[in-house]
């Protein structure tokens, strides 16, 4: 297996059909559109594959806020299921990490479903931790990909 980082949207795009395990709705046009206004706000993603295919993907970006100063956060973080439990997702966190202290970050910050299970029990074996409550107000749901 490879860990690769990619840097354009042509390159995250060519791997839609991961992505479409989180948000299996989202279409090619939508993604294209988010990630153009995503990837100058220094959004990238880190991608495993299996020889070409990709079997994991995270989205990542930095930025500095008061209360942090630098982070590093998590987003759109997929495995493919049929490699789930297998330390796919174990790569994926150890090298957003990795990524974190080279940009010299304080911090991994991310969200997670409220009933994602899974999910929480994952991040917990990873050292992450829930610190707050990350609140929404939906506005227009038709804009959303969930």
């Amino acid at each position: 297996m490879k860990l690769r980082e990619l840097t354009t949207i042509k390159e995250m795009l060519s791997q839609i059909d991961t992505i479409r395990f989180l948000y299996p709705n989202l279409s090619e046009e939508k993604y294209e559109s988010f990630l153009s206004e995503m990837v100058p706000h220094n959004y990238t993603q880190i991608a495993v594959f299996e020889e070409e295919n990709c079997i994991g993907i995270t989205g990542c970006w930095s930025a500095t806020k008061l209360w942090t100063g630098k982070y590093l956060e998590i987003d759109n973080f997929v495995v493919h299921p049929e490699y789930r439990s297998k330390g796919i997702g174990k790569m994926l966190t150890d090298y957003v990490e990795k990524k974190a202290i080279e940009l010299n970050c304080s911090s991994i910050v991310l969200d997670a479903f409220t009933g994602n299970f899974a999910a929480h029990r994952f991040y917990y074996n990873q050292g992450y931790a829930p610190r707050g409550f990350h609140f929404v107000k939906i506005l227009d749901e038709k804009k959303m990909t969930v």
